[in-house]
C-alpha cells in the first residue's frame, strides 16, 4: 500500500504541477516542472526520484515522466482541494482570483476530504438558496466596501418574498429542465434527473453526477464534443451524447 501519509506539502506541489502540465501539454519535462514551481532542475530531479520510489510516478533520466494510477488519483484529489478552496475564496469571500489562487496553494495541504466536501456543498447552497444566491454574495461585497446597513437587509427580505411568490406561480420544475448538452460555457445547473441506464448510470454515480448536485460547464470542444464540466470540485470530460442524458435546471 502506498504511503500517502508521509507525503510532504512540497511533494504534493510537485504531484499537482505534474498533473496540471500533463493536462496542458500531454507530456512533462523536468524543465517544465522547474519553471512551474520556480525551483532548480536539481530540486525537481530529487523530488521525482522520491515520488517514483513511493510509486506515484514513473521516472528515469531522459525518459517520459508519467503518473501511476495511484499518483493520478492523489493528484486529482490535490487539484480538487485547490479548486474548492479557490472557488470558496472567489465566489463566497469575494477575493481576487490571483490572491485566491495563492491562498489556496498555501492552505490546500492536509485538509480532510469530508471538510472539502462540506465546502463544496456550502458553495452550492450559497449559490442556489433563495435566502442566498448571487444577491447574498454581492451583498457581502458591498458590506466589505461600506459595512452592513439595515435598509439593505430589509430589501433582501422583500426580494426573497417576491422570488418565492414568483416561483409558486411559475411553470412546474419539469418544464424548466433542459439537457446539460444545451448549456453554454460558464453556465451552471442543478442536476434534476439522470436519464442514463446501466453502466453509464453507474459511472455517473461514481463521478458524483447525481440529482441535487450543481454542475458547471467549463469548456466545450470546437465541434461541440466533448464537454468539460466541474462537479463537486472534480473536472470531468463528457461526450455530448452522455451530457444529453443529464437534465438540469439552470441556476
Amino acid at each position: 500500500m502506498t504511503d500517502t501519509l508521509a507525503l510532504t506539502s512540497s511533494l504534493e506541489d510537485y504531484l499537482e504541477a505534474i498533473y496540471n502540465i500533463i493536462q496542458e501539454k500531454k507530456a512533462v519535462r523536468v524543465k517544465d516542472i522547474a519553471q512551474r514551481l520556480k525551483v532548480s532542475s536539481a530540486s525537481v530531479t530529487g523530488a521525482l526520484r522520491t515520488l517514483a520510489k513511493r510509486n506515484f510516478l514513473n521516472y528515469a533520466p531522459y525518459d517520459v515522466i508519467t503518473l501511476t494510477a495511484e499518483g493520478e488519483k492523489l493528484a486529482k484529489e490535490i487539484v480538487r482541494r485547490h479548486e474548492v478552496l479557490k472557488d470558496f475564496f472567489v465566489k463566497v469571500l469575494a477575493v481576487e482570483p490571483d490572491a485566491a489562487d495563492e491562498a489556496a496553494c498555501r492552505l490546500e495541504h492536509g485538509i480532510p476530504p469530508d471538510i472539502v466536501n462540506r465546502l463544496v456543498k456550502f458553495i452550492e447552497f450559497i449559490e442556489i438558496c433563495p435566502l442566498g444566491g448571487q444577491e447574498l454574495i454581492k451583498g457581502f461585497q458591498r458590506h466589505l466596501e461600506s459595512g452592513a446597513k439595515k435598509d439593505l437587509c430589509e430589501q433582501c427580505i422583500n426580494l426573497v418574498k417576491e422570488r418565492v411568490h414568483s416561483s409558486d406561480e411559475s411553470v412546474d420544475d419539469v418544464a424548466r429542465q433542459i439537457p446539460l448538452s444545451k448549456l453554454n460555457i460558464g453556465d451552471k445547473g442543478m442536476i434534476k434527473r439522470i436519464k442514463a441506464k446501466g453502466s453509464l448510470k453507474k459511472r455517473f454515480k461514481e463521478m458524483g453526477v447525481t440529482p441535487g448536485t450543481v454542475i458547471e460547464v467549463e469548456r466545450i470542444a470546437p465541434i461541440g464534443d466533448p464537454i468539460e464540466v466541474k462537479v463537486m470540485g472534480y473536472h470531468l470530460s463528457l461526450r455530448k451524447e452522455e451530457a444529453s442524458k443529464i437534465e438540469v435546471e439552470i441556476l
